[in-house]
């Protein structure tokens, strides 16, 4: 299989990088700002990983590849918070095109939250488009929900893709997906019984009793969040009770508990042995942040066929 090299920006744990991993690609240099995020990154990775703010680091320096990764930071446009069309974490898309512009890859991918989608009444979403379009590609975008994907998880994203235009592809979405659809049961059954320190016992928030956060075994689990206190039940706790409009309680029949880290990250796909490294909201942060390995996987074995054609 031909191998094909990954620049990865805003790489986080790795999850993005590691589904093209898996795919025959080699990310051969990584970047975040985030200290423990580059630190597990590195612990499982041969990767360059440069840790630090990429409005700092020399692009220059930034080596040529065939592809260019990059979840760019998405706070600003998630649906669950406010949604700032100035907030500055939304503009590092920017140097994302800057390093495009400079690096002309054959191919590159993007990935954010449905959010993206209505922000400035579409406007933010096309403004993105052009500024890579400018930079000599032809430009496609789709929503997707993970759960469709091999992953267990509801978790709704949009993919961007971008190929340089002397590959003229004229038209790209993702195939089909045909592979096994998995639950909670197929991913939670085998792990052991977490240890304390691996769940976040913070207290739950009138913000998290306002709705139901419970899914079952045969289900897939609600969206894996960045912030350890939002995340959601693991689905032996007993099933929540609706008291009022917005108002919930928890069930009497059993022990009531927020999924552990491990259990979050083999629902976003990563090996059940992988390691991360900082305290444990950290670690909850970097695994809700990350793209789901087995969708980023179906990704890149979407793109691989035309890179293989074309270049």
């Amino acid at each position: 299989m031909r191998e094909f090299t990954a620049v990865s920006l805003f790489c986080g744990a790795g999850g993005l990088d590691m589904g093209f991993e898996r795919a025959g690609f080699r990310t051969i240099w990584a970047n975040d700002f985030d200290k423990d995020a580059c630190k597990t990154h590195q612990n499982w990775s041969k990767c360059e990983v440069v840790c630090g703010d990429i409005s700092k680091i020399d692009m220059s320096s930034i080596p040529v590849s065939d592809v260019i990764l990059g979840g760019f930071p998405c706070q600003g446009f998630s649906l669950s918070g406010p949604r700032k069309i100035d907030d500055s974490r939304n503009v590092l898309y920017k140097h994302y095109v800057k390093l495009v512009k400079q690096n002309k890859p054959a191919a590159f991918i993007g990935e954010n939250v449905k959010g993206l989608l209505t922000m400035g009444n579409g406007e933010i979403v096309e403004a993105i488009i052009s500024d890579f379009a400018a930079c000599g590609y032809d430009m496609y975008y789709q929503l997707v929900n993970a759960k469709n994907y091999g992953v267990p998880q509801d978790r709704e994203r949009v993919i961007i893709v971008g190929f340089r235009k002397d590959l003229n592809v004229d038209a790209f979405q993702l195939p089909e997906y045909n592979g096994k659809l998995y639950k909670l049961s197929d991913v939670l059954k085998d792990l052991p019984e977490p240890k304390p320190e691996e769940v976040c016992e913070a207290p739950f928030s009138s913000r998290y009793m306002s709705r139901n956060r419970k899914r079952g075994w045969d289900d897939v689990s609600y969206t894996i969040p960045a912030m350890a206190k939002q995340v959601t039940l693991h689905p032996g706790s007993p099933d929540m009770v609706k008291v009022d409009k917005d108002l919930w309680r928890f069930g009497d029949d059993g022990i009531t508990r927020r999924l552990s880290w491990r259990e979050a990250a083999v629902i976003q796909t990563f090996p059940k042995d992988m390691e991360f490294f900082g305290d444990l909201t950290s670690i909850y942060k970097q695994i809700g942040n990350a793209v789901p390995v087995r969708l980023a996987e179906f990704v890149a074995n979407s793109i691989r066929p035309i890179l293989e054609e074309r270049i």
